[in-house]
């Protein structure tokens, strides 16, 4: 029993650590930028397909997740340019970037799976292979996963206090405050839009070394599951100031997968991680918008 318990904690916080990247970047479209992009289900996989090829390549799995970081920033910079410079609404720029992004996807991989089992990656490599001990081998991929992690929430953290962060963070509280001060609020969304989907991407990247294969249909319901992340994180620590939405993201994701993880260890398929996804993001939403009634009725 112990062993499972064990078994199940770490599991969750490698998946959650490695969904945690992709939900940083769903907070900024959907928390700050309210801008709902869909076009992250794309992404996702993109940093992934990415990664694997250029690893199948040769390249240095470092490398290719730096790349991955800019092939997401570029479809967030057409995303961005779709619903600025074409006047398309948010929702169906989103829609349009995804969609592309599935023929784009297959496009660069060549087939709906490749697999780099017998590649390096991050996560396994001659330098770990050397360097770290037999005991601390079942720890390493949850230790480099939450290192990356933490850098990225340092990072985003640090841009979020600059002024382009602070303009970011206008454009979706108030963007007429933005134009006032003659500071073109297409631009700044557009650059919000290039990081959430670069940061997007990164976890895909992430995640495709640490599983060891693409999948063309592993960006299902990324959109979703950030949601639900966030969601969750900002919702469960809306009154803690000395907790960093960031942070609270972060933790969001945590929750949410030891949430699909007990679900699945009470007998459900894995084929069902989808139902169950949709049932939990529908029980946050309902307690979300109570909460909010009750609220603006107390008021």
């Amino acid at each position: 029993m112990i062993e499972f318990i064990f078994d199940l904690i770490l599991g969750v916080l490698e998946e959650g650590f490695a969904y945690a990247i992709m939900a940083l970047g769903v907070y900024i479209t959907y928390k700050i930028l309210d801008f709902p992009d869909l076009s992250v289900d794309g992404t996702f996989p993109l940093g992934g397909v990415v990664s694997v090829v250029l690893i199948i390549a040769g390249v240095s799995p470092v490398l290719t997740l730096l790349i991955s970081f800019l092939a997401g920033a570029l479809a967030g910079t057409f995303t961005g340019l779709i619903h600025v410079k074409l006047r398309v609404r948010d929702l169906f720029s989103g829609i349009i970037m995804m969609t592309a992004l599935y023929s784009i996807n297959l496009r660069i991989a060549g087939s709906p799976n490749v697999p780099i089992f017998s590649k390096e990656t991050i996560f396994e490599n001659s330098f770990l292979e050397k360097f770290i001990s037999d005991k601390f081998k079942p720890y390493i991929t949850v230790t480099i996963l939450l290192i990356i992690l933490l850098i990225m929430k340092l990072i985003l953290d640090f841009y979020l206090n600059t002024k382009s962060g602070y303009l970011l963070r206008a454009v979706g509280d108030n963007s007429t405050l933005v134009t006032s001060l003659a500071i073109d609020k297409g631009k700044v969304k557009i650059i919000g839009l290039a990081l959430a989907n670069g940061l997007v991407a990164l976890a895909g990247a992430i995640y495709c070394q640490k599983s060891g294969y693409f999948e063309i249909s592993m960006g299902t319901g990324t959109m979703t599951i950030g949601l639900a992340s966030v969601i969750i994180g900002t919702n469960l620590f809306r009154k803690a100031s000395f907790i960093k939405s960031t942070s609270a993201v972060i933790i969001g994701s945590l929750l949410y997968k030891l949430c699909v993880s007990i679900a699945i260890s009470f007998g459900l398929e894995n084929s069902d991680l989808r139902l169950i996804t949709a049932i939990l993001f529908l029980g946050i939403l309902v307690v979300s918008n109570d909460r909010k009634r009750k609220v603006k009725s107390n008021a």
